[in-house]
């Protein structure tokens, strides 16, 4: 069996007007803030499509997914996570387990983590134990410290699928 990894990236900054979505969970920032993007913006969806098609030898989620198209504004972006499995299977690979972490100062994830991680493994057709969630601050410092934005990064490993 052939196996690859992935490995994906994002953030985006923390908006006023904006929900805040993670994992395909809307959370409730304690200042009313969200994520900013041409998309819904969650991080941890996009990092972890980059991931998926990293590893599938399928660029990035910019080159499916441009910012500059009109048809992705507000876009779900498990959807274009399911998407992006489709486009991986169609080139022969399939994914086979997600691990992924979330920078963020507030709110803490743990009360929602079940649910992201449920989400993302029906996304990627994985089982909820084949998908893990983590999390981390940015220890008051840089963007993430200062409440600036929101950072997540992600490895996919996939492996050839049979023909």
């Amino acid at each position: 069996m052939t196996v690859r990894s992935g490995i994906g990236w994002d953030s985006h900054r923390l908006a006023a007007g904006r929900p805040l979505i993670l994992g395909g969970v809307e959370l409730q920032h304690p200042d009313g803030l969200g994520l900013d993007g041409h998309s819904d913006a969650d991080v941890l969806a996009h990092a972890i499509t980059d991931a998926l098609l990293g590893a599938a030898g399928l660029g990035d989620i910019g080159q499916h997914f441009p910012d500059t198209d009109e048809a992705f504004r507000g876009a779900d972006s498990l959807a274009l996570l399911r998407e992006s499995v489709a486009r991986a299977a169609a080139a022969g690979w399939r994914p086979t387990f997600a691990d992924a972490t979330v920078v963020m100062e507030r709110p803490k994830l743990k009360d929602h983590r079940a649910t992201m991680r449920a989400n993302l493994a029906a996304a990627l057709g994985l089982a909820d134990d084949e998908v893990n969630i983590k999390a981390s601050t940015g220890e008051r410092i840089g963007f993430v410290g200062r409440e600036e934005g929101v950072a997540a990064l992600a490895t996919v490993t996939v492996a050839r699928v049979a023909t």
